[in-house]
């Protein structure tokens, strides 16, 4: 494949990258108002959501990276309750926390979860669990009727959680067969869930918010203002997707864009199609990444400048959750450790790149102790040939630890 546009330094696309991401300005001083968190919130674009909370959880870390010691309250005030200005859904295939701007650019794969079209052609676009689709297909077959009664009960009662939903109140045992061997026993779901989680997926129930972490759901139309209910859906919102995930990268190649491990996972004929349409808008410059082999593409805003950022980066931060972009531009091979066993690991259970100026210097193992009000830190890992990072990751780890109220930090010798 001949490559076109301009020839671009590695260095300058991780720095128009990380700019596109918000690190490219200094963090601010002082109190972190509500606007300065929207702001934040816009240049990551999606807070993913995720149970696992060993140091907090995953949704909380993006702004903490970009803005240090921000109100994890306020941000639980933006995403749920009388107040949100954030909606929880399906980026790709992953849970987030989402501008609720972005609703309508979503409903086109709310309806084709509410139809169960799980066909060839949409399948790279659809933002379901597997466990819903091979559970839907189940559920049609043995108890016709049955999601209707799901949305029935919480249309009475909700908010409520998946285990308060069953209307009959019938469950299967543990010890039952899985429907289907692909979705593994962790998938495994009861019934009323396997419902609730489809409706939540064709866009006819929200989540209205966590109650010690677990979702409680409620119909859309009372989760969600008016407004945004009612706002027009564009006539081509896979574009939309596409412009959005470009400003969030910055740089990229179309697998970045919206393939698989990109921002949205979007059929390739689609994806090429709206690539060619932005590069003939001049929306996308196309540009010649150093050692990357693939066509690369440049959103028209997206600009080189100089970056000293300091920053602890979540495993699930969109700027390296793309694990082979983040070896591509940092250098960095970045597995998390979490479902690793324990002999296996090598660095750590819940490790966090170490950013430093343009750089991912060191990964850091953290785990918050909140009995003895202390943050640990198992391993410290420096990077081949970093420089001494020693003071800048102190100084972080201290605002880390204010952040989280903790008193202590504890490093193991």
């Amino acid at each position: 494949m001949k490559l076109t546009g301009d020839d671009i330094p590695v260095a300058a696309a991780r720095r128009i990258a990380l700019g596109a991401q918000g690190f490219a300005g200094r963090r601010p001083v002082g109190r972190i108002d509500v606007r300065r968190m929207r702001s934040a919130i816009g240049d990551a674009g999606v807070l993913q959501v995720d149970a696992v909370n060993v140091l907090t959880r995953a949704h909380y870390l993006p702004l903490f990276s970009r803005l240090g010691n921000y109100s994890r309250e306020r941000l639980d005030q933006l995403s749920w309750g009388p107040k949100a200005e954030l909606f929880e859904f399906f980026w790709a295939h992953k849970a987030a926390l989402l501008p609720v701007s972005y609703f309508p650019l979503l409903r086109h794969r709310m309806r084709a979860a509410e139809q169960q079209d799980w066909s060839a052609d949409l399948a790279p676009e659809i933002t379901a669990p597997w466990s819903v689709v091979v559970g839907m297909r189940r559920l049609r077959a043995e108890r016709p009727g049955f999601v209707e009664q799901v949305l029935a009960t919480i249309t009475e009662q909700g908010p409520l959680t998946a285990g308060q939903i069953s209307p009959d109140d019938v469950r299967r045992k543990r010890s039952d067969p899985d429907p289907d061997p692909t979705t593994g026993s962790m998938w495994n779901w009861q019934d009323a869930k396997i419902a609730v989680e489809y409706l939540f997926c064709a866009g006819l129930v929200s989540i209205a918010g966590r109650r010690n972490f677990e979702r409680l759901y409620d119909l859309t139309e009372r989760v969600l203002p008016a407004a945004v209910l009612a706002a027009s859906e564009p006539d081509d919102p896979q574009r939309e997707l596409v412009k959005l995930a470009a400003r969030g990268i910055g740089i990229g190649t179309a697998a970045d864009l919206c393939g698989a491990r990109g921002h949205y996972k979007l059929p390739t004929a689609t994806g090429r199609r709206i690539i060619a349409e932005l590069v003939e808008s001049g929306e996308l410059i196309p540009v010649h990444v150093e050692g990357i082999t693939k066509q690369s593409y440049r959103w028209h805003e997206a600009v080189d400048r100089p970056v000293n950022a300091r920053a602890l980066l979540s495993p699930f931060d969109p700027l390296i959750w793309n694990r082979d972009r983040t070896q591509q531009y940092f250098d960095f091979f970045y597995r998390i450790s979490i479902y690793t066993p324990a002999a296996e690991r090598i660095h750590g259970y819940y490790v966090l790149p170490f950013l430093l100026g343009d750089n991912l210097v060191a990964r850091v193992d953290l785990k918050a102790d909140r009995s003895t009000s202390t943050l640990l830190v198992p391993t410290i890992t420096p990077e081949p040939g970093a420089p001494d990072f020693t003071d800048p990751l102190h100084e972080e780890l201290r605002l880390m630890a204010d952040w989280l109220d903790l008193e202590n930090i504890s490093f193991s010798s």
